[in-house]
């Protein structure tokens, strides 16, 4: 049996076979890559706006949607002159997603003569408010967004014109 032993360690000796120890760890060099892409820019090309009307008795609601169709509710009558939702260009990476936040509370429009106010509130757009909603194809696009006005009779919100704020957020995914 020794002579085995010995014949077997001599042979691994003569080719060159070494026994070696397991290791405990391993270590590798690994890459890492980034892309930094263009900002997301967002130009207002349309103010949202309302029209004319008249409020009677009560006053009630005036609604203008996304795609441009205004109605009203309650004691108001529609007149003519320029009516349409907001539109909003906005630029960036080709392909890449972002989401759209849109007012969280009515925004106030203030009379610019008597300081009477009126409210904005809810807000809609297209594409819809959400995260991933909009997509820049060719690296834009246009969102619109519409709302209603609350008006109050003619008491509370006389002749005039009205105007105010508000903050829309457009953000990368």
């Amino acid at each position: 049996m020794k002579k085995l032993m010995l014949l077997v360690f001599g042979i691994a000796l003569f080719f060159g076979i070494t026994v070696q120890k397991a290791q405990a760890q391993a270590s590798v060099t690994a890459r890492a890559f980034a892309e930094v892409i263009s900002g997301l820019t967002a130009a207002e090309m349309s103010q949202l706006n309302f029209g004319r009307f008249a409020p009677l008795e009560q006053g009630g609601q005036v609604h203008v949607s996304p795609l441009g169709v205004r109605y009203a509710t309650g004691t108001l009558a529609l007149s003519g002159g320029t009516f349409n939702p907001a539109s909003f260009h906005i630029t960036g990476q080709d392909g890449t997603s972002f989401s759209i936040s849109l007012p969280t509370i009515p925004s106030v429009l203030t009379n610019v003569s008597n300081a009477k106010t009126m409210l904005v509130s809810e807000w809609e757009s297209d594409p819809p408010e959400g995260k991933g909603t909009g997509v820049l194809q060719g690296g834009s696009l246009a969102v619109n967004v519409g709302a209603t006005l609350t008006v109050g009779s003619m008491n509370d919100n006389p002749v005039g014109i009205y105007s105010g704020t508000y903050s829309i957020v457009f953000a990368y995914n």
